[in-house]
């Protein structure tokens, strides 16, 4: 399988269908809201089928120097697992190289672990020689 990365805002309907396609309906109840974050973001890289079709995605919100957040990275169901949303981690790794910190947010799941610590990123609570805190707020 083959698929090419760049750097672009996806169109609305591909956008919000590829949400959709894993799940994450906080973000697809308000496609508008989605759009509009996604394209106010300081880095938008999209995986593209050989067809042009939109299969992954990842975001970043920072203020260029030194922090950048991960917001989201997604990958479609039927291309999970054949290293595209790797890819997009590794570019975003570059792309974010002179900023100071690079932090994200996920789920607890083991797999999910071990992929981003694949990639030299750190569990705060883990962190050494000082453990870190992070703490979130949703509403």
């Amino acid at each position: 399988m083959t698929f090419t990365i760049t750097a672009e805002l996806p169109a609305a309907t591909e956008l919000v269908d590829l949400y959709r396609s894993v799940g994450w309906t906080a973000y697809t109840d308000d496609a508008e809201r989605l759009v509009d974050a996604v394209n106010a973001s300081y880095c938008v890289l999209v995986a593209r089928s050989e067809s042009g079709g939109l299969v992954g995605l990842a975001r970043t919100v920072s203020d260029g120097l030194t922090v950048a957040y991960l917001q989201d990275i997604l990958v479609a169901p039927e291309y999970q697992r054949r290293g595209v949303g790797g890819a997009l981690l590794d570019d975003i790794l570059a792309r974010t190289d002179g900023i100071r910190q690079l932090v994200l947010l996920t789920d607890a799941e083991p797999a999910q672990r071990a992929f981003y610590e694949s990639r030299g990123l750190v569990e705060a609570h883990d962190f050494a020689p000082n453990q870190l805190r992070s703490f979130v707020l949703f509403r």
